[in-house]
């Protein structure tokens, strides 16, 4: 079985195997064949594929007409849905409940489609999990790229010269990428405090030396069966707003990172709060891709707003491609091991891993959700 690899369309610098993964595939009798050049973004090198036992192949369509399946890190392009026939297999991030009309499209093609953001969150899968490692990689860019922004360092300093006080964070979210944002800017010696609407994550955020911020507010149950933060009611998260207000103008960076697949980002932070923040603070927000949470955050741009920055990056993930590849390969590679038994492929559909990431078979959208999301018209 022969398993491709083509280069991600531009913009995109992760690649969805690297080399290691190749040589995992090879050594459960998979052939792999990898586009020349598609690894070059992340820092790996043709001769490292080749090395590694991978086969290189000078364009995509030469790739896919030879491929049973086919692993990227984004959706595929029109050219490459066209080339796709009904016996393949596309496996990568589809943003099926953000998007759900690319699925109908690439249903069309008659292949069979899994999702890797659709997962399920089980024990099981966790070694497959997508949106948790590439969420661990941008919570720890974030934090970078506000550091590089602040005028100002993070630690504490005594020097001949005086005191340098620490830099304060406010991380809003405390899921994988909140987390990660946490124990990088402790690293970094900023004084770091936190809010999550899930109760249950005071004692994570303690545990990596920062503070949760305790707001009376009542969420009752937070959280759903995803593991994300449930949504709340607009009087909730009115009153949240004036509250995250109070405490961003203490702070000298706001993260934000409350983002659930398939739904618009909530509105956390408004005008007025961000307005009140110092000059020369700075908001990053991961939830940018659906709408911010920052009131004044403009998708994929930067805005001053009277000295404050706000930050609205896309593809945090991708800043850092090389391990952020090797994160998102090594979930590949074990989602699709889950569907190869003797170097074949096994589509079971009494596995809830496969049937929770199956969207498209036989030319029709099968996912119920996105299905929901078409108004039940696959």
């Amino acid at each position: 079985m022969i398993v491709a690899v083509p280069k991600e369309s531009a913009g995109e610098r992760r690649v969805a195997l690297a080399p290691e993964g190749a040589r995992a595939l090879i050594q459960k009798d998979l052939e792999v064949r990898v586009q020349t050049g598609a690894g070059l973004a992340s820092g790996f090198t043709d001769a490292e594929y080749e090395k590694e036992g991978a086969k290189l192949a000078p364009d995509t369509r030469s790739l896919l007409e030879a491929a049973q399946v086919v692993l990227k890190v984004n959706g595929p392009t029109p050219e490459e849905r066209e080339a796709l026939a009904t016996d393949q297999v596309w496996v990568s991030l589809l943003r099926p409940l953000d998007a759900p009309e690319e699925i109908r499209a690439l249903a069309g093609s008659g292949a069979t489609a899994f999702s890797l953001e659709m997962v399920p969150r089980i024990t099981r899968a966790q070694s497959m999990d997508v949106l948790s490692s590439q969420a661990t990689v941008a919570g720890y860019r974030a934090v970078l790229l506000a550091a590089d922004r602040l005028p100002k360092m993070f630690p504490m300093l005594v020097t001949a010269a005086g005191t340098i006080s620490p830099a304060r964070v406010f991380v809003i979210g405390a899921g994988v990428a909140g987390l990660q944002a946490i124990a990088t800017a402790k690293r970094l010696g900023a004084v770091v405090e936190a809010y999550d609407t899930r109760a249950a994550a005071a004692e994570q955020v303690e545990s990596l030396g920062a503070s949760f911020v305790q707001l009376e507010l009542d969420a009752g149950d937070a959280e759903d069966a995803g593991g994300y933060a449930r949504e709340q009611t607009e009087e909730f998260y009115e009153r949240q707003r004036a509250l995250m207000g109070e405490r961003a103008a203490a702070s000298d960076i706001v993260i934000l990172t409350a983002l659930v697949p398939g739904r618009e980002a909530p509105l956390l932070l408004d005008e007025a709060g961000t307005r009140g923040m110092k000059p020369g603070s700075v908001v990053v927000d991961l939830a940018a891709p659906n709408g911010g949470n920052c009131a004044l955050t403009q998708p994929g741009q930067d805005a001053d707003i009277d000295g404050v920055q706000v930050l609205g990056p896309l593809n945090l993930a991708g800043d850092l491609p090389r391990n952020a590849s090797q994160m998102f390969s090594k979930n590949v590679v074990t989602f699709l091991q889950n569907l190869v038994e003797e170097g074949e492929l096994k589509i079971d559909l009494e596995d809830e891993i496969v049937t929770g990431s199956l969207v498209a078979r036989a030319g029709e959208v099968v996912h119920p959700v996105v299905l929901e999301k078409l108004g039940g018209n696959g």
